[in-house]
């Protein structure tokens, strides 16, 4: 039973691992990722500010796994064009960009007063 549970969390990395080695927007979350985290120990954000600012990321990050698993699923039971596989792929994009402009957000509230105050 304990074996089962630790494989899981083995796949559920793996499964991090292909997402950041194979999508190029993964990588550019993650590198965008970095730099707010960053920005969170320069500002010494609260820890209110810390929660906002990790569920965005890990939100915008679930999003491009859920997208990427979409698309590899739809590639296999489609492998030829088909406008529902071109609109499921285009909802999951869509999901994808949502979360990414809420972060944005999230970015602008927590750093944009913090940012200012430094030409104060």
């Amino acid at each position: 039973m304990l074996k089962k549970h630790l494989n899981s969390f083995r796949y559920a990395f793996a499964g991090i691992g292909r997402l950041v080695k194979t999508q190029a927007n993964a990588k550019i979350h993650l590198a965008a990722a970095l730099g707010v985290l960053a920005a969170g120990l320069y500002f010494q954000i609260s820890t209110t500010e810390w929660c906002l600012i990790i569920i965005a990321i890990c939100t915008v990050l679930a999003a491009e796994a859920f997208n990427t698993s979409l698309e590899d699923l739809t590639d296999l039971v489609s492998p030829n064009p088909h406008p529902l596989a071109g609109h499921a792929k285009d909802l999951a994009a869509g999901a994808v960009l949502l979360t990414a402009i809420g972060a944005a957000i999230v970015g602008i509230l927590v750093f944009l007063p913090k940012f200012l105050n430094l030409f104060r």
